[in-house]
């Protein structure tokens, strides 16, 4: 059974995408950006905006029941390589000990302050 998980974002529900979906023990997170959904904006610093998508991309993993822990795969989008260091800089405070497979593109994201996207992909219980 298939289960559709929501960040309460707004974008989900006006595109048509969930923030993850599980599917028995996998989990896929969608790509996700660096909004405060708190406060509904986009900062404009890149460790701030990477920071924030890698906790709304636990969010999404805590309520499948998993955890970055369990992350074996990601995909990070930016926008400029001159946000390389600081972009790298909070990655590796986050998947130092996970070492989850990685592929980054430089490219460009749908909106002009979007300067970082994530995608994971989790297995339940990887990570123990």
């Amino acid at each position: 059974m298939v289960t559709r998980i929501s960040s309460g974002s707004p974008f989900e529900a006006r595109i048509g995408y969930s923030r993850a979906v599980v599917d028995r023990d996998m989990v896929y997170v969608s790509g996700t950006t660096g909004y405060d959904y708190a406060k509904m904006e986009m900062p404009n610093d890149v460790a701030a905006q990477t920071r924030n998508a890698l906790g709304t991309i636990e969010k999404a993993l805590k309520e499948a029941g998993s955890g970055l822990q369990d992350v074996l795969r990601v995909r990070y989008y930016l926008t400029d390589m001159a946000n390389y260091d600081a972009i790298v800089e909070v990655l590796g405070q986050t998947f130092s000990d996970i070492r989850p497979a990685a592929t980054m593109v430089v490219c460009g994201l749908t909106t002009p302050e979007m300067k970082i996207e994530i995608e994971a992909t989790a297995r339940i219980g990887a990570g123990s």
